[in-house]
Protein backbone atom coordinates (compact mmCIF):
# COMPACT_ATOMS: atom_id res chain seq x y z
CA UNK A 1 0.00 0.00 0.00
CA UNK A 2 1.52 3.32 -1.07
CA UNK A 3 1.65 6.37 1.21
CA UNK A 4 -0.94 8.17 -0.91
CA UNK A 5 -3.20 5.12 -0.71
CA UNK A 6 -2.85 5.03 3.08
CA UNK A 7 -3.88 8.66 3.43
CA UNK A 8 -7.18 8.25 1.60
CA UNK A 9 -8.79 7.30 4.89
CA UNK A 10 -7.96 10.74 6.31
CA UNK A 11 -9.76 12.38 3.37
CA UNK A 12 -12.71 10.08 4.02
CA UNK A 13 -12.88 11.09 7.68
CA UNK A 14 -12.60 14.76 6.73
CA UNK A 15 -15.41 14.26 4.21
CA UNK A 16 -17.60 12.61 6.84
CA UNK A 17 -17.02 15.61 9.10
CA UNK A 18 -18.01 17.94 6.26
CA UNK A 19 -21.18 15.95 5.65
CA UNK A 20 -22.17 16.11 9.34
CA UNK A 21 -21.35 19.83 9.37
CA UNK A 22 -23.62 20.52 6.40
CA UNK A 23 -26.69 18.93 7.96
CA UNK A 24 -26.01 20.57 11.31
CA UNK A 25 -25.77 24.06 9.83
CA UNK A 26 -28.88 23.60 7.69
CA UNK A 27 -30.90 22.55 10.75
CA UNK A 28 -29.45 25.42 12.78
CA UNK A 29 -30.32 27.98 10.13
CA UNK A 30 -33.63 26.81 8.69
CA UNK A 31 -35.63 24.87 11.31
CA UNK A 32 -38.50 26.71 12.99
CA UNK A 33 -37.78 27.86 16.53
CA UNK A 34 -40.81 26.06 17.98
CA UNK A 35 -39.40 22.72 16.72
CA UNK A 36 -35.94 23.07 18.27
CA UNK A 37 -36.81 21.11 21.38
CA UNK A 38 -37.59 18.04 19.30
CA UNK A 39 -35.41 14.97 18.91
CA UNK A 40 -34.47 15.73 15.29
CA UNK A 41 -32.89 19.09 16.11
CA UNK A 42 -31.26 17.92 19.34
CA UNK A 43 -29.68 14.94 17.57
CA UNK A 44 -28.61 17.07 14.61
CA UNK A 45 -26.82 19.59 16.82
CA UNK A 46 -25.35 16.95 19.15
CA UNK A 47 -23.75 15.12 16.23
CA UNK A 48 -22.94 18.48 14.62
CA UNK A 49 -20.61 19.28 17.50
CA UNK A 50 -18.04 16.79 16.22
CA UNK A 51 -16.86 18.33 12.89
CA UNK A 52 -14.83 21.24 14.38
CA UNK A 53 -12.93 18.80 16.60
CA UNK A 54 -12.30 16.47 13.64
CA UNK A 55 -11.11 19.31 11.39
CA UNK A 56 -8.74 20.59 14.09
CA UNK A 57 -7.41 17.08 14.76
CA UNK A 58 -6.78 16.42 11.06
CA UNK A 59 -5.13 19.83 10.70
CA UNK A 60 -2.82 18.79 13.51
CA UNK A 61 -2.02 15.54 11.68
CA UNK A 62 -0.96 17.35 8.51
CA UNK A 63 1.04 19.80 10.63
CA UNK A 64 2.85 16.85 12.17
CA UNK A 65 3.53 15.51 8.68
CA UNK A 66 5.05 18.87 7.72
CA UNK A 67 7.35 18.88 10.75
CA UNK A 68 8.44 15.31 10.04
CA UNK A 69 9.14 16.09 6.37
CA UNK A 70 11.27 19.10 7.27
CA UNK A 71 13.20 17.09 9.85
CA UNK A 72 13.79 14.24 7.42
CA UNK A 73 15.18 16.68 4.83
CA UNK A 74 17.73 17.87 7.37
CA UNK A 75 16.29 21.36 7.73
CA UNK A 76 17.77 23.09 10.82
CA UNK A 77 15.38 23.52 13.81
CA UNK A 78 15.15 27.29 13.40
CA UNK A 79 14.09 27.04 9.77
CA UNK A 80 11.63 24.25 10.64
CA UNK A 81 10.00 26.60 13.12
CA UNK A 82 9.80 29.45 10.62
CA UNK A 83 8.31 27.17 7.96
CA UNK A 84 5.73 25.94 10.45
CA UNK A 85 4.89 29.53 11.34
CA UNK A 86 4.36 30.29 7.66
CA UNK A 87 1.82 27.47 7.49
CA UNK A 88 0.01 29.03 10.44
CA UNK A 89 0.17 32.43 8.72
CA UNK A 90 -1.37 30.96 5.57
CA UNK A 91 -4.35 29.75 7.61
CA UNK A 92 -4.67 33.17 9.22
CA UNK A 93 -4.83 34.77 5.77
CA UNK A 94 -7.57 32.34 4.75
CA UNK A 95 -9.44 33.01 7.99
CA UNK A 96 -9.48 36.78 7.51
CA UNK A 97 -10.31 36.44 3.81
CA UNK A 98 -13.25 34.22 4.78
CA UNK A 99 -14.50 36.74 7.36
CA UNK A 100 -14.10 39.61 4.88
CA UNK A 101 -16.10 37.80 2.21
CA UNK A 102 -18.96 37.10 4.64
CA UNK A 103 -18.93 40.70 5.85
CA UNK A 104 -18.85 42.13 2.33
CA UNK A 105 -21.70 39.91 1.13
CA UNK A 106 -23.77 40.99 4.16
CA UNK A 107 -23.12 44.70 3.61
CA UNK A 108 -25.39 46.77 5.79
CA UNK A 109 -26.42 43.86 8.02
CA UNK A 110 -23.08 42.75 9.45
CA UNK A 111 -21.09 44.94 11.92
CA UNK A 112 -17.44 45.67 11.24
CA UNK A 113 -16.53 43.66 14.35
CA UNK A 114 -17.52 40.50 12.45
CA UNK A 115 -14.29 40.87 10.49
CA UNK A 116 -12.41 39.86 13.66
CA UNK A 117 -14.75 37.09 14.75
CA UNK A 118 -12.76 34.06 15.94
CA UNK A 119 -14.00 31.21 13.77
CA UNK A 120 -12.58 27.71 13.40
CA UNK A 121 -10.07 28.85 10.75
CA UNK A 122 -8.79 31.56 13.12
CA UNK A 123 -8.44 28.93 15.82
CA UNK A 124 -6.46 26.72 13.45
CA UNK A 125 -4.07 29.52 12.54
CA UNK A 126 -3.57 30.68 16.12
CA UNK A 127 -3.14 27.14 17.47
CA UNK A 128 -0.63 26.19 14.78
CA UNK A 129 1.33 29.38 15.43
CA UNK A 130 1.75 28.49 19.11
CA UNK A 131 2.28 24.76 18.58
CA UNK A 132 4.84 25.45 15.82
CA UNK A 133 7.50 25.51 18.54
CA UNK A 134 7.18 21.72 18.64
CA UNK A 135 9.01 21.62 15.30
CA UNK A 136 12.20 22.26 17.28
CA UNK A 137 11.99 18.73 18.69
CA UNK A 138 12.53 15.40 17.00
CA UNK A 139 9.53 13.43 15.78
CA UNK A 140 9.73 10.78 18.52
CA UNK A 141 9.83 13.51 21.16
CA UNK A 142 6.96 15.34 19.49
CA UNK A 143 4.64 12.34 19.84
CA UNK A 144 4.95 12.45 23.61
CA UNK A 145 5.20 16.22 24.08
CA UNK A 146 2.16 17.09 21.93
CA UNK A 147 0.04 14.47 23.66
CA UNK A 148 1.01 16.01 27.00
CA UNK A 149 0.37 19.49 25.63
CA UNK A 150 -3.11 18.50 24.45
CA UNK A 151 -3.93 17.08 27.89
CA UNK A 152 -2.68 20.26 29.58
CA UNK A 153 -4.78 22.51 27.31
CA UNK A 154 -7.89 20.43 28.00
CA UNK A 155 -7.25 20.28 31.74
CA UNK A 156 -6.59 24.01 31.99
CA UNK A 157 -9.74 25.06 30.12
CA UNK A 158 -12.07 25.23 33.17
CA UNK A 159 -9.41 27.26 35.01
CA UNK A 160 -9.14 29.69 32.11
CA UNK A 161 -12.93 30.09 32.18
CA UNK A 162 -12.72 31.20 35.83
CA UNK A 163 -10.24 34.00 35.11
CA UNK A 164 -11.62 37.49 35.54
CA UNK A 165 -11.39 38.86 32.00
CA UNK A 166 -12.66 42.30 32.97
CA UNK A 167 -10.62 44.95 31.24
CA UNK A 168 -9.12 42.51 28.74
CA UNK A 169 -9.90 43.38 25.09
CA UNK A 170 -12.70 41.20 23.79
CA UNK A 171 -10.59 40.02 20.88
CA UNK A 172 -7.86 38.69 23.20
CA UNK A 173 -10.45 36.89 25.28
CA UNK A 174 -12.07 35.45 22.15
CA UNK A 175 -8.79 33.87 21.06
CA UNK A 176 -8.02 32.40 24.47
CA UNK A 177 -11.03 31.76 26.70
CA UNK A 178 -13.75 29.12 26.24
CA UNK A 179 -16.83 30.75 24.77
CA UNK A 180 -19.93 29.22 23.16
CA UNK A 181 -19.78 31.82 20.36
CA UNK A 182 -16.08 31.52 19.47
CA UNK A 183 -13.34 28.94 18.97
CA UNK A 184 -10.86 29.89 21.67
CA UNK A 185 -7.46 28.28 22.18
CA UNK A 186 -8.89 26.64 25.29
CA UNK A 187 -10.08 23.93 24.82
CA UNK A 188 -10.13 23.68 20.99
CA UNK A 189 -6.35 23.74 20.50
CA UNK A 190 -6.16 20.47 22.42
CA UNK A 191 -7.41 18.66 19.31
CA UNK A 192 -4.67 20.25 17.21
CA UNK A 193 -1.99 19.16 19.70
CA UNK A 194 -3.37 15.63 19.81
CA UNK A 195 -3.44 15.63 16.00
CA UNK A 196 0.23 16.66 15.79
CA UNK A 197 1.08 13.84 18.20
CA UNK A 198 -0.90 11.33 16.16
CA UNK A 199 0.48 12.52 12.82
CA UNK A 200 4.04 12.27 14.15
CA UNK A 201 3.30 8.75 15.38
CA UNK A 202 2.01 7.73 11.96
CA UNK A 203 5.25 8.89 10.34
CA UNK A 204 7.28 6.74 12.73
CA UNK A 205 5.33 3.62 11.77
CA UNK A 206 6.15 3.05 8.11
CA UNK A 207 5.58 -0.69 7.88
CA UNK A 208 2.16 -1.58 6.51
CA UNK A 209 1.43 -4.39 8.96
CA UNK A 210 2.70 -2.36 11.90
CA UNK A 211 0.42 0.51 10.96
CA UNK A 212 -2.53 -1.88 10.66
CA UNK A 213 -1.85 -3.19 14.15
CA UNK A 214 -1.46 0.37 15.41
CA UNK A 215 -4.87 1.30 14.01
CA UNK A 216 -6.52 -1.59 15.82
CA UNK A 217 -4.99 -0.42 19.10
CA UNK A 218 -5.95 3.17 18.29
CA UNK A 219 -9.56 2.15 17.76
CA UNK A 220 -9.58 0.21 21.03
CA UNK A 221 -7.96 3.12 22.89
CA UNK A 222 -10.56 5.49 21.45
CA UNK A 223 -13.39 3.22 22.59
CA UNK A 224 -11.99 2.97 26.12
CA UNK A 225 -11.32 6.71 26.26
CA UNK A 226 -14.78 7.73 25.05
CA UNK A 227 -16.70 5.27 27.24
CA UNK A 228 -14.49 5.86 30.25
CA UNK A 229 -14.80 9.65 30.05
CA UNK A 230 -18.55 9.37 29.54
CA UNK A 231 -18.98 7.11 32.56
CA UNK A 232 -16.82 9.35 34.73
CA UNK A 233 -18.83 12.41 33.69
CA UNK A 234 -22.01 10.68 34.90
CA UNK A 235 -20.56 10.22 38.39
CA UNK A 236 -20.91 13.90 39.11
CA UNK A 237 -17.36 14.10 40.46
CA UNK A 238 -15.29 17.12 39.42
CA UNK A 239 -11.81 18.37 40.24
CA UNK A 240 -12.91 21.92 39.50
CA UNK A 241 -14.97 24.30 41.61
CA UNK A 242 -16.75 25.38 38.43
CA UNK A 243 -16.92 23.78 35.01
CA UNK A 244 -19.40 23.76 32.14
CA UNK A 245 -19.43 20.29 30.57
CA UNK A 246 -20.50 21.51 27.13
CA UNK A 247 -18.05 24.40 27.10
CA UNK A 248 -14.75 23.65 28.83
CA UNK A 249 -14.86 20.16 30.33
CA UNK A 250 -11.74 18.01 29.78
CA UNK A 251 -14.07 15.00 29.84
CA UNK A 252 -15.92 16.30 26.77
CA UNK A 253 -12.56 16.71 25.02
CA UNK A 254 -11.71 13.13 25.96
CA UNK A 255 -15.06 11.83 24.68
CA UNK A 256 -14.68 13.63 21.35
CA UNK A 257 -11.05 12.54 21.02
CA UNK A 258 -12.08 8.94 21.65
CA UNK A 259 -14.76 9.16 18.96
CA UNK A 260 -12.23 10.68 16.53
CA UNK A 261 -9.76 7.86 17.18
CA UNK A 262 -12.50 5.30 16.57
CA UNK A 263 -13.36 7.12 13.33
CA UNK A 264 -9.72 7.12 12.19
CA UNK A 265 -9.39 3.37 12.85
CA UNK A 266 -12.68 2.60 11.09
CA UNK A 267 -11.75 4.74 8.07
CA UNK A 268 -8.37 3.01 7.84
CA UNK A 269 -9.85 -0.49 7.96
CA UNK A 270 -12.58 0.49 5.49
CA UNK A 271 -10.07 1.81 2.96
CA UNK A 272 -7.76 -1.14 3.45
CA UNK A 273 -10.52 -3.31 2.03
CA UNK A 274 -11.59 -0.87 -0.68
CA UNK A 275 -10.01 -0.36 -4.05
CA UNK A 276 -8.07 2.87 -4.50
CA UNK A 277 -9.73 3.36 -7.88
CA UNK A 278 -13.24 3.34 -6.41
CA UNK A 279 -14.73 6.82 -6.21
CA UNK A 280 -16.18 7.74 -2.82
CA UNK A 281 -18.62 10.63 -2.54
CA UNK A 282 -17.81 11.02 1.15
CA UNK A 283 -14.09 11.17 0.42
CA UNK A 284 -14.87 13.65 -2.34
CA UNK A 285 -16.07 16.11 0.31
CA UNK A 286 -12.81 15.62 2.19
CA UNK A 287 -10.68 16.51 -0.83
CA UNK A 288 -12.34 19.93 -1.11
CA UNK A 289 -13.45 20.46 2.49
CA UNK A 290 -12.24 24.07 2.69
CA UNK A 291 -14.14 25.06 -0.46
CA UNK A 292 -17.28 23.29 0.78
CA UNK A 293 -16.98 24.99 4.16
CA UNK A 294 -16.46 28.41 2.61
CA UNK A 295 -19.32 28.27 0.10
CA UNK A 296 -21.92 26.56 2.24
CA UNK A 297 -21.58 29.10 5.07
CA UNK A 298 -22.53 31.88 2.67
CA UNK A 299 -25.33 29.79 1.18
CA UNK A 300 -26.83 28.64 4.48
CA UNK A 301 -26.26 31.70 6.66
CA UNK A 302 -26.11 34.44 4.01
CA UNK A 303 -28.96 36.43 2.56
CA UNK A 304 -29.52 34.10 -0.41
CA UNK A 305 -32.20 31.93 1.23
CA UNK A 306 -33.50 34.47 3.72
CA UNK A 307 -37.14 33.41 3.39
CA UNK A 308 -36.24 29.91 4.59
CA UNK A 309 -34.45 31.01 7.75
CA UNK A 310 -36.09 29.56 10.88
CA UNK A 311 -39.20 28.87 8.80
CA UNK A 312 -39.10 25.18 7.81
CA UNK A 313 -40.55 22.02 9.30
CA UNK A 314 -38.37 19.01 10.12
CA UNK A 315 -39.25 17.33 6.83
CA UNK A 316 -38.59 20.48 4.83
CA UNK A 317 -35.28 21.00 6.64
CA UNK A 318 -34.25 17.44 5.83
CA UNK A 319 -35.04 18.11 2.17
CA UNK A 320 -33.09 21.38 2.33
CA UNK A 321 -30.13 19.53 3.85
CA UNK A 322 -30.20 17.00 1.00
CA UNK A 323 -30.31 19.82 -1.57
CA UNK A 324 -27.38 21.66 0.05
CA UNK A 325 -25.37 18.44 0.31
CA UNK A 326 -26.08 17.68 -3.35
CA UNK A 327 -25.05 21.17 -4.45
CA UNK A 328 -21.83 21.03 -2.43
CA UNK A 329 -21.03 17.60 -3.86
CA UNK A 330 -21.52 18.96 -7.37
CA UNK A 331 -19.28 21.92 -6.54
CA UNK A 332 -16.62 19.59 -5.13
CA UNK A 333 -16.65 17.37 -8.23
CA UNK A 334 -16.40 20.38 -10.53
CA UNK A 335 -13.48 21.72 -8.51
CA UNK A 336 -11.48 18.49 -8.65
CA UNK A 337 -12.19 18.12 -12.37
CA UNK A 338 -11.88 21.82 -13.19
CA UNK A 339 -9.21 21.49 -15.85
CA UNK A 340 -11.08 18.70 -17.60
CA UNK A 341 -14.39 20.58 -17.45
CA UNK A 342 -12.76 23.80 -18.67
CA UNK A 343 -11.15 21.97 -21.59
CA UNK A 344 -14.45 20.35 -22.56
CA UNK A 345 -16.26 23.69 -22.33
CA UNK A 346 -13.67 25.44 -24.48
CA UNK A 347 -13.89 22.66 -27.04
CA UNK A 348 -17.67 23.06 -27.08
CA UNK A 349 -17.72 26.82 -27.64
CA UNK A 350 -14.76 26.92 -30.01
CA UNK A 351 -14.22 23.51 -31.58
CA UNK A 352 -10.92 23.02 -33.29
CA UNK A 353 -11.11 22.37 -37.07
CA UNK A 354 -10.34 18.86 -38.11
CA UNK A 355 -6.96 18.53 -39.80
CA UNK A 356 -7.12 18.24 -43.55
CA UNK A 357 -6.45 14.82 -44.89
CA UNK A 358 -3.56 14.53 -47.28
CA UNK A 359 -4.14 11.92 -49.93
CA UNK A 360 -1.40 10.63 -52.12
CA UNK A 361 -1.69 10.47 -55.90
Amino acid sequence: MTPNRRLLYLDWLRGLAALIMLQGHVFHSFLRNDLRDGNAYVFSQFVGGMPPAIFLFLTGITFGFLMYSLERKGVPPGRRWLTSLRRAGYLFILAFAFRFQLWAFSWGKSPVSDLLRVDVLNCMGFSLALIAVMSLFRTAERVRLCAILGAIIAAASPLVSQIDWTGVPWLVKSYLAPDPLFFGFFPWAAYVAFGVSFGSLLRLVNDYEQQSNLMLWIGLAGLVLALGAHQFSNLGISLYTKSDFWLDSPLLVAIKLGIILIGVAFAYVWHRQASASNWSWIRQFGVTSLLVYWVHIELVYGRWLGSWKENLTVEQTLLAACVVIGLMLLLSVIRTNFDRVRGAFQSFISPQPEPERVSGD
